[in-house]
């Protein structure tokens, strides 16, 4: 491997030790005891050894074409993360979906429990939480005197979190972990402790987030245009024009909602709304499944299904991608997301449902494409993939660079790409990956609309309040027409668009990026183009920025 090799895997390990949290969700072993330094020191740190890497990319030539597209991402990754440091983004980010708590609560999920080692990094870990904890108060107090503050209703809905993570009767999530572990004797005791200081500690920031930091908070929701470009760049990995895909999400999601009634009349009859069509789906108890447990099960056997069907017919699957776990999340917050393999794949990929109180029946054809976004040819394929490709990928491309718009694109672009593979020929399947798809470009509309704070158009194709300007009420309102999803889980969702500008817009923009680049394949090769060879290729590339990216598909 060349020098911008050598670049890339020495702030890996810089980069490690700095973020002992983020070794441990990569799979970088012998952190497992630590805990990330959230205090301004901290930040600074990681902040100064961007600074020294991107100097050391600026300053040394790429010797082949792999080095070339290395360099490429890292410095366009790396820079948006320094400009967000910079503009105080990063040290004042805190909403329902990321924050430095969300990040040290989240960590547990993935440690190792098995083995008096494992249980004693938890029990270390555990005792270095409130301590944490302190030091990020200090960073979002002096973010918060430069003007860097997140808005008083995120503020406010992360502190009820706070609050369900702590309840005894909610998600209780420390002692149920310690309860999970079966320890015994003096280690069980060192559990039981850190859980009860780590359980105190989140009790005592959310009220801090709510008597102290909430009454700074900004008062107006949306970003505005300037801090939503950062965003959008940042998410996408490319520049877009926000006015024209904010007008393109209008025209998609009618395109979309006009295949989902052509679906409808194949479920009843032809002249079907869409309602109706959901609401034979819901009745029908072949498509229900009643309990988390159960539902997992089900997931796994889907998930497992996919990646036999697909290995040697159109993906080359490495063997070590070949196993997914689903699970159910020890959080009640509404979402579901992948976390990838360790670096030695001893920890597999896992797809995660965190189901909201008070949800216990399941739709199947709801979630087909879902397994398939999160498993394979989605999520699990994409990242597991990349990990694997050592002889091809530095250290920093196979572990630590990730793009929104690139993993989340490729995952939507996966839920279309097994329709094309004739994966969805059920009616009711068909119609739940339209909804998906339906769904993410509502959000598009819906994202850029109340972060910009645009206008409505007078002519929009669902007559929805012409001419008024976008606002957070207007918002719910629109996903509510056009999303069936539970209220629930409805809340949940806007709740995170607003609190993480430009990232919800990323999956279907993404896919709309995807796309192109396939078509783009398509002219340049005209007779000579395979659709699994330019898949493989494409992976073979590891995350991108979506304009790297581009760039790197056209030179092949």
């Amino acid at each position: 491997m060349g020098r911008i090799d050598d670049i890339a895997n020495r702030y890996v390990a810089e980069w490690a030790a700095l973020s002992p949290t983020g070794a441990t969700y990569v799979g970088i072993s012998g952190y497992d005891d630590q805990l990330d330094d959230l205090s301004p020191d901290g930040y600074a740190a990681q902040a100064d050894l961007t600074r020294r890497t991107l100097a050391d990319l600026d300053a040394t030539e790429p010797d082949t074409e792999a080095e070339r597209i290395a360099r490429e991402a890292m410095q366009e990754r790396l820079g948006l993360d320094l400009a967000r440091y910079d503009t105080g983004e990063t040290t004042s980010e805190v909403s329902v979906i990321t924050s430095g708590l969300h990040h040290s609560r989240m960590i547990f999920d993935l440690m190792p429990t098995e083995g008096a080692e494992a249980q004693a990094n938890i029990a270390a870990r555990l005792s270095l939480f409130a301590g944490a904890m302190e030091g990020y108060k200090t960073t979002l107090r002096e973010a918060a005197a430069k003007g860097h503050v997140s808005s008083q209703a995120q503020l406010l809905k992360v502190a009820e979190q706070c609050d369900a993570w702590v309840d005894p009767q909610g998600d209780n999530v420390f002692h149920g972990l310690v309860e999970r572990l079966g320890a015994e004797g003096a280690l069980d005791a060192d559990l039981r402790r850190g859980a009860a200081a780590a359980t105190a500690a989140i009790a005592e920031f959310g009220q801090f987030l709510r008597t102290e930091l909430a009454p700074h908070g900004r008062q107006k929701q949306a970003a505005g245009r300037e801090r939503y470009e950062l965003a959008s760049q940042y998410f996408l990995g490319a520049r877009i024009d926000l006015d024209e895909t904010y007008a393109w999400g209008f025209a998609e999601l009618a395109r979309l909602e006009a295949d989902m009634r052509t679906v409808a009349g194949q479920i009843l009859t032809p002249g079907a709304t869409i309602d109706e069509a959901v609401a034979a789906l819901d009745a029908d108890p072949t498509r229900t499944i009643q309990g988390k447990e159960a539902f997992r099960d089900w997931m796994q056997q889907l998930a497992d299904q996919a990646i036999s069907e697909l290995h040697g017919t159109h993906f080359d699957i490495p063997e070590q991608v070949r196993r997914i776990e689903c699970m159910i999340a020890p959080t009640s917050d509404g979402s579901v997301y992948y976390t990838g393999p360790s670096e030695d794949f001893a920890r597999p990929g896992r797809m995660w449902w965190a189901v909201p109180q008070g949800i216990t029946d399941f739709s199947t054809w709801r979630e087909v494409t879902t397994v398939y976004h999160e498993g394979v040819p989605g999520h699990h394929l994409q990242i597991g993939q990349t990990a694997v490709r050592a002889e091809m990928l530095n250290r920093w491309q196979r572990l630590l660079c990730w793009v929104s718009g690139h993993g989340e694109g490729w995952a939507l672009y996966a839920e279309r790409l097994m329709d094309e593979l004739g994966y969805l020929e059920d009616p009711g399947d068909k119609l739940g990956m339209l909804d998906g798809q339906a769904f993410r470009a509502a959000r598009v509309i819906v994202d850029i609309g109340m972060h910009l704070e645009l206008e409505i158009p007078k002519d929009n194709p669902f007559d929805f309040h012409p001419g008024e300007r976008w606002t957070p009420e207007l918002g719910w309102e629109f996903l509510r027409e056009h999303c069936r999803v539970p209220d629930e889980m409805l809340r949940f969702e806007l709740n995170r668009y607003l609190g993480w500008p430009g990232q919800a817009p990323s999956y279907k923009v993404g896919e709309r990026i995807w796309l192109q680049a396939r078509d783009d394949a398509k002219t340049r090769k005209g007779a000579d183009f395979d659709l699994r060879e330019f898949h493989r290729q494409a992976l073979d590339l590891g995350a991108l920025g979506l304009d790297p990216l581009r760039r790197a598909l056209a030179r092949l």
